[in-house]
């Protein structure tokens, strides 16, 4: 037996999602190599697998499992208390392949990797590194920051601080008056960022970088706009929602197309610079002067400018929807003759099944495309039109649960191979086309769970297709325990 085909094998077991507990157990044994941390971080896991892993003295196979995008993330919250600083690291940082959408973390992990004293008994890491990890991760949800602000732990209220901005003004004025001085303190000094005369103060001190956050964020005093629109900093004000009437009104006239387009969805526009816009000579502002008055707040106009403009193969996280706009909101966009408007509506996952359908029905197709990729109710033949049209949505459309993995058999003979690769693992196929030149097409062919008891023992012989073979649903489990025996070398006697 050649080494390649053990390979193989322990690939394709690792895989098989008929392989039970108990064979997957035994791929946890460090003698796997790669393919237990592969499998650890690739696919779901009954839940004994898990507390093998859990428990796992490898420091790399519990890293492996802290990045899956499969398991409920609630069984990974020891992982979080990990011996080992680069568990929870990886923990912290998320998926490696997350195929776009990013999962937040529960409360309960969140808040042991926040309020951790150190980073580990094995000295890798500092409890900085990890949190800084994380927060760069997004898996940190919008709703935090009100969990953060109310937390007896006065490190998460001191942390809640410094996301001022973002605050209510009950929770600002709680962290003002908070028993702890700490948390006064932090209060006080993160509240600058709404004081135009104190952001004044510090802007000699804020790096090149950061004064972008500061012209797009903060309250400034009117000399510094005037300042901005002299010096020709005048992108990040687009975006600042502090800005005087007068400023306002500047940037709708600003000689920069690019700089009118920006300004043309804010939403404190009076109707006059609106009108005004809509008759403007660039196409691209008369498009967005005609979204009014849908961006009616600002939370409305954040979602809008993170749509449009972006085009049908954007491929930008998907992360958890904040509680504002209201799904009443989207469907009154997925209503409007803009089809700008229905794209933005297509991003919300909420959408009632009846607007869900009528966008699935869109002439616009980066609607449809929007729609497939964010709507867990989007129709299965809409998932696979867009997975044959739009190869960059591919990775992501693969892991959605309405995906269709029948009735591919009119695909079969596509020039594409990856959607070649697709039709072959349909168990409705006639004759899944083990002798593909494309090897992935090979693999899901033997992996086609149609294949005869005796086709399938023939496959697993043939280096070419013997992964795809141990992956089939087919094998028997008395046949994947012979496998591994023959790889794996035999337990020490007790």
């Amino acid at each position: 037996m050649s080494e390649s085909l053990c390979e193989a094998w322990l690939r394709g077991i690792a895989f098989n999602p008929a392989a039970p507990a108990d064979v997957l157990v035994r791929l946890v044994d460090q003698a796997a190599g790669d393919v237990a941390a592969s499998m650890c971080e690739g696919r779901d896991l009954p839940g004994g697998v898990i507390d093998a892993v859990l428990r796992h003295p490898d420091r790399r196979i519990r890293q492996a499992l802290a990045r899956n995008r499969h398991v409920d993330p609630a069984r990974l919250a020891p992982l979080a208390m990990d011996p080992s600083g680069l568990v929870r690291a990886w923990l912290a940082g998320g998926c490696r392949d997350y195929k776009r959408w990013v999962r937040p973390l529960p409360d309960d992990i969140l808040v042991t990797l926040l309020t951790a004293r150190d980073g580990g008994e094995d000295g890798l890491l500092t409890e900085g590194e990890i949190i800084g990890e994380l927060v760069s991760s997004r898996q940190i949800p919008r709703s935090f920051r009100t969990v953060m602000a109310g937390h007896e732990d006065p490190g998460l209220r001191i942390r809640a601080t410094w996301e001022w901005e973002w605050l209510t003004t009950a929770e600002r004025e709680a962290l003002l008056d908070d028993a702890d001085p700490a948390v006064r303190e932090s209060a006080r000094e993160h509240g600058w960022v709404l004081d135009p005369e104190a952001v004044e103060a510090r802007l000699p001190s804020v790096g090149t970088h950061s004064k972008w956050f500061v012209f797009s964020t903060c309250a400034l005093t009117p000399e510094r706009v005037e300042q901005c629109f002299a010096d020709g900093d005048v992108l990040p004000l687009t975006s600042n929602r502090h800005l005087s009437a007068d400023a306002v009104a500047r940037l709708a006239r600003h000689p920069d197309a690019k700089i009118r387009r920006l300004a043309a969805v804010r939403p404190d526009l009076g109707p006059e610079l609106v009108a005004e816009l809509k008759e403007d000579p660039d196409e691209g502002v008369r498009m967005r002067a005609r979204l009014h008055p849908f961006p009616g707040t600002w939370a409305q106009y954040r979602v809008m400018c993170y749509v449009i403009g972006h085009g049908p193969d954007c491929t930008c996280p998907i992360t958890e929807p904040a509680a504002e706009p209201s799904t009443e909101w989207f469907v009154a966009c997925a209503a409007s003759r803009e089809a700008p408007l229905r794209r933005v509506a297509a991003n919300h996952p909420a959408l009632p099944a009846e607007v869900v359908a009528e966008l699935a029905r869109d002439d616009d197709e980066e609607v449809r495309i929007r729609l497939a990729c964010h709507s867990p109710l989007a129709p299965p033949r809409l998932l696979l039109d867009v997975f044959v049209t739009r190869p960059v949505h591919r990775p992501h459309l693969l892991t959605l649960p309405a995906f269709p993995r029948t009735g591919l058999t009119h695909l079969a003979g596509h020039p594409d191979p990856e959607v070649r690769a697709l039709a072959a693992a349909d168990p409705a196929l006639p004759e899944p086309p083990v002798g593909d030149p494309d090897a992935s097409v090979r693999r899901a062919a033997a992996a086609n769970p149609g294949l005869t008891p005796e086709a399938l023992e023939a496959l697993l012989g043939d280096p070419r297709t013997a992964e795809g073979a141990a992956a089939n649903p087919s094998l028997g489990v008395a046949r994947m325990h012979a496998l591994l025996d023959r790889c794996l070398p035999a337990a020490a006697p007790a």
